[in-house]
């Protein structure tokens, strides 16, 4: 067998730091999405009502969307998973030599000499074949499959969490200074959050976080100008 689909799949350290990875990204969307939200209708409007019905209507909607998502994507991700287990304990079943020679080459081709790769092959079949097959060929580990349960709920609170600076940044401080002072609260956020994403995925902070900066502030000056367009034009 070659084929590596759903090989995504990192046990341990590695699959802690993508759910990280994906709970700062969660946050980061929450912060953008409910911002440029917010912010929008503060430049049509100073009616606190207004932008709180606007806000809590984006982070539910928000968190809810990014729930399903991911648990769709998880969803898809494990039952590409069970298929492969399947498919590798079949042909265990139907073919051990054939695989007890597949595993022979695997370890092999990863620098150990015929004599050692062929022993190793044997011991590790006779300990758990299936297990030592996924875990070389594909990657995965039976016992330690993802959840998409856990995977939604995760990206439903950090997409909240994130939504809850902006909300909070738009609502509290007089309507004079509500629109700078969320702006700075969002830009300084999303640039924490591009560096501590950056750090977890081993890339460049700085960079990571420009980025998210300059995207951020051009969703919140594009959705305020529209707002102020709306509001001056009386559509609000």
């Amino acid at each position: 067998m070659t084929t590596h689909e759903g090989e995504a799949h990192e046990g341990g350290l590695g699959q802690r730091l993508n759910w990280l990875r994906a709970g700062v990204l969660g946050a980061n969307d929450g912060i953008v999405s409910v911002a440029s939200l917010v912010v929008g209708v503060a430049g049509a409007t100073t009616d606190n009502a207004a932008l709180l019905t606007a806000g809590i209507a984006g982070l539910v909607g928000g968190a809810i969307s990014m729930a399903l998502g991911e648990y769709v994507s998880v969803s898809s991700q494990r039952d590409s998973e069970r298929a492969l287990i399947s498919k590798e304990r079949e042909e265990l079943r139907t073919m051990p030599d054939a695989e007890l020679a597949e595993l022979t080459s695997l370890y092999r081709d990863r620098g150990l000499s015929e004599q050692t790769a062929r022993q190793v092959a044997e011991e590790l079949t006779a300990h758990d074949a299936l297990a030592a097959h996924l875990e070389v060929e594909l990657g995965i580990d039976q016992n330690d499959l993802v959840n998409p349960w856990h995977a939604a709920m995760s990206s439903a609170i950090a997409f909240t969490l994130g939504a809850l600076l902006p909300l909070l940044a738009i609502l509290l401080p007089p309507a004079s200074v509500r629109v700078p002072i969320t702006f700075a609260a969002v830009l300084i956020a999303l640039a924490v959050t591009g560096a501590v994403s950056a750090r977890i995925g081993g890339s460049n902070p700085v960079r990571a976080s420009i980025r998210l900066v300059i995207g951020g502030g051009l969703a919140l000056a594009a959705t305020w100008v529209i707002g102020t367009l709306l509001g001056t034009a009386g559509v609000v």
